[in-house]
């Protein structure tokens, strides 16, 4: 396995999150815990249910019972859930679990996402992003950070996570080989990020915990 020691990053690029969009509360939704998007809907997970929401009429579509109270991805045909400690294949069509991998953090498992054949999965209190093998679990590398770590996400090779700690949180894009901060978009105080995803181009949609929402934050150029 291999460890990645976060570094020194001065001069690190900021911004102030440009929120676009709002999504929720949704009725029988007391949080958002994860959330993905499979290039027509943006998916979150509720603690108990999956809903699947159309980014452009805010409309909920679809709904998957399930347990959900932590990181969701999508591999481009199938769902991730982190769900305690295990880690659920789902079939986006129906809920139903094909599979089912340990989770590396036992229980304490925060963000989820699915890149270059592998889960990337974030751990809240450990403050580490963890990369992992999607058919065994086995860990193959840990990327530390020095905030609480919430969702990530990869878009165009870049290595995104969100953080949240007492009432700051913001979004970083961080060095996949050194753990080096090379971006980081502040939230307004109060609101945090619990879980995040990109669209694939100009926006991240970031989960909002106890708020019930999801918002849609603008990518940097």
């Amino acid at each position: 396995m291999k460890q990645t020691a976060r570094t020194g990053t001065p001069g690190t690029a900021s911004a102030v999150a440009d929120i676009t969009d709002e999504f929720g509360p949704f009725q029988d939704a007391d949080a958002i815990h994860g959330v993905t998007f499979d290039g027509q809907r943006l998916w979150a997970a509720t603690g108990n249910k999956l809903l699947a929401i159309n980014p452009a009429d805010h409309q909920i579509t679809h709904t998957l019972d399930c347990t959900c109270d932590a990181g969701t991805a999508f591999d481009g045909t199938h769902l991730y859930q982190i769900a305690g400690d295990r880690i659920n294949k789902i079939d986006p069509a129906d809920g139903s679990i094909l599979s089912s991998i340990p989770a590396p953090g036992q229980g304490n498992d925060s963000g989820l996402a699915w890149a270059e054949g592998s889960l990337w999965v974030g751990q809240y209190r450990d403050r580490n992003i963890v990369q992992i093998d999607p058919e065994t679990g086995a860990v193959l590398r840990k990327i530390a950070s020095d905030r609480f770590v919430t969702g990530v996400t990869w878009v165009d090779h870049e290595l995104w996570h969100g953080t949240w700690e007492a009432e700051e949180s913001d979004i970083r894009q961080i060095d996949p080989d050194t753990g080096a901060v090379l971006q980081r978009i502040s939230m307004p105080t109060g609101i945090g990020v619990s879980g995040l995803e990109s669209d694939g181009a100009d926006l991240f949609y970031c989960g909002g915990g106890a708020s019930g929402k999801v918002r849609a934050v603008r990518r940097p150029e």
